[in-house]
């Protein structure tokens, strides 16, 4: 690990405080924005400069963006600087994880990591960093690690004191208030074949709202809505599902129902959480894999590892483009190397280790956090005996005319089988659309049997 900076430090020295005691004082508070980003990451570049200096990042779309388009590269011109293989990992293994180590290991030939200029395009509208720093003196976990209160709209915990608050973070990172997406899977054979598994989504946030208060959060105990529905193939219409997320779950644990298309029937389905396997996966991730980790955190203990500087998927505009066929980029053991862009960026590592007594399919998971986002970008995840089972990747771009950085593919290796799952594929598909109109009503279970009637 690199040599901690001096706010790295600090934190560590912080790992033993309470969760009741992790608001900051508003002296610390007060960097956000100064030395601090308005999300909390460190302003500065790093030791070397292959990190730069955060200045603002893509806060509003670049020349020739309108909705609706897949996003236009704002680098087109970029060159890989170098590209690490399997014959040359070691030159660069500090600045990689175990999981990333063992893809090169597991496909020598063919893996291989295009690295990038770094560029810090992460950014989140004015309102969003403004909610942040009021966060940053007031929020506060609850039950246990369950729950938070304190806090509304921006990233609970800038200045993390430990790993609940971080993985917190993720959770609520901001990712727009209305937003319905219209994405596909693909979990393909040893010989690259695969059955493209269509989805429309639409997702409300109303922890993320402009207009939210503390009091009608703790009102109504919910931090999202979450409806999903598959389109194709046809054997597979009109599976769906809905999701109310709450803010403490262990006043009110997560909400979900099912839409059985042969019953024609809503099922409460309060198994859709931790290690039930992911809808349509084929086995290959878990519910709270999903997003990269998402849920309840009750089943373990999060440890704050630290800081350190990584290369994770950046900027991934090319792997984004509509220019692209999903055949071009799903190929057998993993995804096209070609179209990924990697940077080195400075992440909060977070140990999660199942504690005594609880049960799920992955013993120890380890998440590389992005520092300027809070988004998961990379995870190790070890089965129960303690091997490397799985390591997911999340390529992400900013969606710049929010702004959010936000993953546009999602990809879960699994070391065992030798088989991925590609999750968030819209290359062939319409692009996002963060101006939706979304009520409640378009989360109950009517509303759901009706999404999922063919």
């Amino acid at each position: 690990m690199k040599k901690l900076t001096i706010l790295s430090a600090a934190v560590m020295i912080a790992l033993s405080a309470p969760a009741a005691l992790a608001k900051v004082s508003q002296a610390d508070a007060d960097k956000l924005g100064t030395s601090l980003t308005p999300l909390g990451a460190e302003k500065a570049a790093n030791a070397d400069g292959s990190i730069p200096a955060w200045s603002g990042g893509i806060s509003k779309p670049i020349a020739g963006y309108t909705k609706g388009m897949h996003h236009p590269d704002p680098f087109p011109s970029d060159k890989a600087l170098f590209t690490i293989t399997n014959a040359n990992k070691a030159q660069y293994a500090e600045f990689l994880s175990p999981g990333q180590k063992e893809l090169f290991e597991v496909y020598p030939d063919t893996y291989k990591m295009n690295v990038y200029e770094s560029r810090r395009t992460a950014a989140v509208p004015q309102y969003v960093s403004d909610a942040t720093k009021v966060n940053a003196a007031r929020a506060e976990l609850v039950s246990q690690g369950n729950g938070i209160t304190g806090a509304t709209i921006g990233v609970p915990f800038p200045i993390p004191a430990n790993g609940l608050e971080v993985i917190w973070n993720h959770i609520l990172r901001f990712r727009g208030v209305d937003v319905e997406t219209y994405r596909s899977q693909a979990a393909p054979m040893s010989n690259g074949s695969y059955t493209l598994v269509e989805t429309a989504e639409a997702i409300r946030f109303e922890y993320s709202r402009p207009e939210v208060t503390l009091d009608k959060l703790k009102e109504t105990n919910t931090l999202f809505y979450f409806k999903q529905v598959v389109t194709q193939p046809a054997r597979l219409a009109g599976t769906a599902l809905l999701v109310k997320e709450t803010m403490d779950q262990e006043a009110l644990p997560r909400q979900a129902w099912t839409y059985n298309t042969g019953q024609r029937r809503v099922r409460k389905a309060p198994n859709v959480a931790f290690d039930t396997p992911g809808t349509v996966s084929d086995g290959l991730r878990t519910t709270d894999d999903f997003d990269m980790f998402n849920g309840s955190p009750m089943r373990y203990n999060w440890e704050l590892v630290g800081k350190k500087e990584l290369y994770i998927p950046y900027n991934d505009y090319r792997l984004h483009s509509d220019a692209l066929k999903y055949d071009q980029i799903l190929k057998p053991g993993h995804i096209n190397p070609e179209y990924a862009r990697y940077e080195k960026h400075r992440v909060w590592e977070v140990k999660a280790t199942l504690k005594e007594g609880m049960r799920h399919t992955y013993k120890t998971r380890v998440f590389y956090i992005d520092e300027d986002s809070w988004q998961i970008s990379v995870t190790d995840i070890y089965d129960n005996r303690d091997e490397l089972y799985r390591v997911g990747v999340a390529h992400s771009i900013n969606y710049y005319e929010v702004p959010t950085l936000w993953s546009t593919l999602e990809v879960f290796h699994d070391l065992q089988s030798r088989r991925y799952l590609a999750m968030g594929l819209d290359n062939e598909g319409r692009m996002y659309n963060f101006d939706a109109s979304l009520s409640e009503a378009n989360f109950t279970p009517d509303a759901l049997r009706r999404a999922g009637i063919r």
